[in-house]
């Protein structure tokens, strides 16, 4: 039986739900959080009616909760959700729905939210073109949209796709940093302004979030040293800092305003 992107995003991501309230294993999510939610203060109004895109267990939605009127965190994947609304309950956080639903598809009428923001998403779902259309759909004119992303580089040599897809079946395609302001230029959106830096993380947290297979997650680690060694380019740009294996992802916080 032939297994749909979106089945393979919730199988693996039902897998990870619980790691990602682990800190040890989500550096890359609870690091950054703060940088971002600075990134998106401008934007943030005790009015606002915010829609998170592909929310996860709605990190997000929950830090930038008591800034804002009320926050929907949707995304495909029930586990992920229930976590995230674990966490929020504990958190006497009472203005957040989690809503299951298709970030491609979104549930919601035209010019609903006056801020729509996606973290790591557009290298996960199949279309990223339709996602990008569809946050401008439901975004009210002059409404701020916010895209966090994994990106890749323009002069990037290898296939870290290749790379990402043996850790994670479900990951898609990493976009440069023109490709996403061009999918919002064609949505109806301007960007504004950006934020781009790199991080440099090690492997083994990264391979045990994602639960990747021993002998897959040793595959990886022995194209990395190979590098390392002289070998070809794996497109993950490893290092090796004290004694421990590390390889380095680029990000991208982008602010478009809906027209």
């Amino acid at each position: 039986m032939t297994v749909t992107h979106d089945e393979r995003v919730v199988r693996e991501f039902s897998k990870q739900a619980a790691g990602f309230a682990d800190p040890r294993l989500n550096a890359a999510f609870t690091r950054h959080l703060d940088r971002l939610v600075r990134f998106m203060d401008p934007e943030l109004d005790l009015e606002d009616v915010v829609l998170e895109v592909a929310a996860g267990t709605g990190i997000v939605s929950r830090a930038i909760a008591a800034r804002v009127r009320h926050v929907t965190a949707l995304d495909l994947t029930p586990a992920m959700l229930a976590e995230g609304k674990r966490d929020a309950d504990q958190a006497g956080l009472t203005n957040i729905t989690f809503t299951e639903g298709d970030a491609s598809a979104l549930p919601y009428v035209d010019r609903s939210f006056t801020l729509v923001v996606t973290r790591f998403s557009l290298h996960q779902v199949a279309d990223p073109e339709t996602v990008v259309r569809e946050m401008v759909r439901v975004s009210r004119p002059g409404a701020a949209l916010v895209i966090a992303d994994l990106i890749r580089p323009d002069d990037l040599v290898g296939d870290p796709d290749r790379i990402e897809r043996l850790r994670d079946p479900s990951h898609g395609t990493a976009l440069t940093e023109s490709r996403i302001t061009g999918l919002v230029a064609a949505a109806g959106a301007e960007v504004k302004r950006a934020e781009r830096f790199d991080y440099v993380r090690p492997l083994d947290p990264w391979l045990e979030f994602s639960q990747t297979p021993e002998d897959v997650a040793a595959q990886i680690r022995q194209e990395l040293e190979d590098e390392l060694a002289g070998g070809p380019p794996t497109g993950m740009r490893p290092s090796v800092k004290d004694g421990v294996l590390h390889f380095t992802h680029s990000y991208l916080f982008q602010q478009a305003i809906a027209e």
